[in-house]
């Protein structure tokens, strides 16, 4: 049972399983096998016919029913903090990142100039998955001044624990700080593009190098794919459980109103203070919002950013319910506007 906790079960979970039923956790999904850990070890598993034809390929970190041997996944048991983003390619669909996710760490470098749009954009994602956001910024012996990108970061994450490390000079100081919003069973996955340095804050936490690492591109600071598939880790002395991702360029948005809001919780507190409930910041009279960007209070790139990542929920949401229709007005306005 124990072990069982650790892994992220809780006793809800546990009574959703049947007499005969192998609790796991997956570890690590692909192309249709899964290396699920149990109460006594990690085995390779396959999936029944039904699960495959069903189309709800398990994700790491998804708690499963196993058969009595522990070789074949029977199915997934409910889902908790979901992490997810819009699929590429324009259909709409939505690809799971993570489940049952606690915290989700948002991993930035400190060797270039962050990139502000991106983290609202992640730091959505992540109160979508009804998870603790952590902005972490990497390679903080790369800065020349920690304080002011602290600063920065702090200016675009309020509310949101900040957090500089330099894993490759400092395991204890990486764990010092991302340690504490862990604990037994809860579970972080590490979010940012390629070249951040997830592979090596991972290998800090387990005290040991799993992970492999590569250097980044001297030119533009950006690195290459090193992490190629999403992988659970348990970490040692019941400090929790971390999850690395294979860097993304595009975190294709999958989220709600309410976690947009939270995200950009400043905006929506001065929100308040509009004349209209749904002042939409532009040319409103009586607008707090844009009453504090022309004071220099808030910074309206930040607010434009808002209204941006907002429209394309709007249209997420439309794809998702209507993808035919919604392609076919696409293709015929971009058409018209072509004559």
């Amino acid at each position: 049972m124990s072990r069982l906790l650790e892994l992220g079960f809780r006793r809800a979970d546990l009574d959703l399983l049947a007499d005969g039923d192998v609790p796991g956790r997956v570890v690590l999904s692909s192309r249709g096998l899964c290396r699920v850990a149990t109460d006594s070890g990690e085995s390779l598993a396959a999936l029944t016919g039904t699960l495959r034809a069903s189309g709800e390929a398990p994700a790491a970190g998804d708690l499963v029913a196993l058969d009595r041997g522990g070789t074949v996944v029977t199915r997934l048991l409910p889902r908790r903090g979901v992490l997810a983003r819009r699929a590429a390619g324009g259909s709409g669909g939505v690809q799971v990142v993570a489940a049952n996710v606690d915290v989700v760490f948002v991993v930035a470098a400190l060797g270039a100039p962050l990139n502000a749009r991106r983290l609202e954009r992640a730091l959505t994602l992540a109160w979508n998955a009804n998870a603790e956001p952590v902005l972490v910024l990497t390679k903080s012996d790369l800065c020349g001044d920690v304080d002011a990108a602290l600063d920065e970061a702090v200016a675009v994450a309020p509310g949101t624990p900040v957090r500089a490390v330099a894993a490759t000079d400092d395991a204890g100081a990486a764990r010092a700080a991302l340690v504490p919003h862990l604990g037994a069973g809860r579970t972080g996955v590490l979010l940012g593009p390629s070249g951040v340095g997830k592979s090596t804050l991972v290998n800090a936490l387990l005290g040991e190098e799993r992970q492999a690492v590569n250097d980044v591109r001297a030119s533009d600071g950006k690195g290459r794919h090193t992490t190629t598939e999403r992988e659970l880790f348990v970490l040692p002395g019941g400090a929790g459980l971390l999850l690395d991702t294979p860097g993304v360029r595009e975190l294709g948005l999958v989220a709600t109103e309410e976690s947009l809001e939270r995200a950009f919780a400043d905006v929506e507190e001065l929100a308040v203070s509009c004349r209209f409930r749904d002042c939409r910041h532009e040319a409103e009279p009586g607008c707090a919002v844009r009453t504090a960007v022309e004071d220099g209070a808030l910074d309206g790139a930040r607010v434009a950013s808002r209204a941006r990542l907002a429209r394309e929920i709007e249209r997420s949401d439309a794809l998702r319910q209507h993808p035919a229709s919604y392609v076919e007005r696409r293709r015929w306005r971009s058409f018209m506007r072509r004559r």
